[in-house]
């Protein structure tokens, strides 16, 4: 019986990295398919949801009170400068999983004053987007998709109590049933296609993941705080001389204005800041290499992940991985992704 599920999840041809990036997973050559997740490179979306942010939203609890204040006060002044340093992705979720993207990070809130257990997302303002129809999307895409592996960062937490943990684990584990990758296996893309897993849960609340075995420890994220690609590239380079962490970790290419450097920039945004900053972004993605040594990558997450081929940037480092002898038949096949 088992057998015949490996048969039915393993694909059939398996090629080299190439431009069909809903499929990218499912097409690598088979000398990676044994190589743990934590050892591939993979892309990912930072702050996932802002593509959907109410306009009308509040300014979220867990936010400066200055900026709840002024918000309040001067509403129609720093409400439009708060959309244009909150939205740092244009894609909605299901586009981004057909441009590539294979990390979500997802920040979770439940709005003051709200009744019902009904869940958003939130950066600095709260979403229209709800947390479980976004999650059944993505179930509904896992089908049509069944040798492609995502992991989903569950984190922030603005206004969850208990009770909302519960029901947030609840939905999750409801969902995605049998496709959830329990913590205690070393992941590979073989182990996980023979097993029929399709989804890896990063959960930012130690209590949750105590009681779930379905539900991974937070990934560590390296997250520069800067203002600058230098100044962000200097801080990854101090991180990848410290080594990096054993399993699965995310190095973000996101770049961040506090509030005193919003203030000063107010006809700027986290948009223009990142597309300036993109090109010299990657080149440094090119540089880097994933695998098992104290110096590689992992995750890479990036603000709007449709810009400056991001994404092929980020799968094309596993060619790295390929064993030499493996490259005279498949070098024509590499060319095919734009680099």
């Amino acid at each position: 019986m088992r057998r015949r599920k490996k048969t039915k999840n393993r694909p059939k041809k398996p090629i080299p990295l190439c431009h069909e990036l809903a499929y990218w997973m499912s097409r690598l050559p088979e000398c990676l398919w044994t190589i743990p997740l934590s050892n591939l490179s993979l892309p990912g979306s930072h702050d996932t949801m802002t593509y959907s942010l109410d306009e009308t939203s509040t300014v979220s609890v867990n936010e400066s009170k200055l900026l709840e204040l002024m918000d309040k006060h001067m509403h129609w002044i720093i409400h439009p400068i708060v959309l244009r340093w909150c939205i740092t992705q244009e894609l909605t979720v299901l586009e981004q999983l057909d441009a590539g993207i294979r990390y979500f990070d997802f920040r979770i809130a439940h709005k003051p004053d709200e009744p019902s257990t009904t869940l958003h997302f939130v950066h600095m303002l709260y979403t229209t987007a709800v947390v479980e129809d976004v999650l059944w999307d993505i179930l509904r895409w896992l089908k049509t998709h069944p040798c492609e592996v995502i992991i989903l960062a569950f984190r922030n937490f603005d206004g969850l109590d208990e009770d909302h943990h519960r029901h947030l684990v609840c939905c999750i584990k409801k969902i995605f049933c049998c496709r959830l990758c329990p913590r205690n296996v070393v992941p590979t893309l073989q182990h996980m296609w023979a097993h029929g897993y399709q989804v890896i849960v990063s959960y930012e609340d130690i209590l949750q993941v105590a009681l779930h075995s379905e539900l991974w420890p937070a990934l560590p994220y390296w997250w520069g705080n800067k203002t600058t690609a230098k100044k962000l590239i200097w801080y990854l380079e101090l991180r990848k001389r410290g080594g990096r962490p054993g399993g699965l970790f995310v190095a973000g290419i996101n770049l961040t204005g506090d509030l005193p450097y919003i203030l000063s920039r107010l006809h700027y945004s986290i948009k223009k800041m990142t597309l300036r900053a993109l090109p010299l972004l990657n080149r440094w993605i090119k540089k880097q290499r994933p695998g098992a040594e104290k110096d590689c990558i992992n995750i890479i997450a990036g603000d709007f992940i449709e810009r400056s081929n991001f994404v092929q940037n980020v799968i094309n480092l596993n060619e790295k991985l390929i064993p030499k002898e493996h490259f005279p038949n498949m070098l024509p096949l590499l060319s095919s992704g734009k680099t």
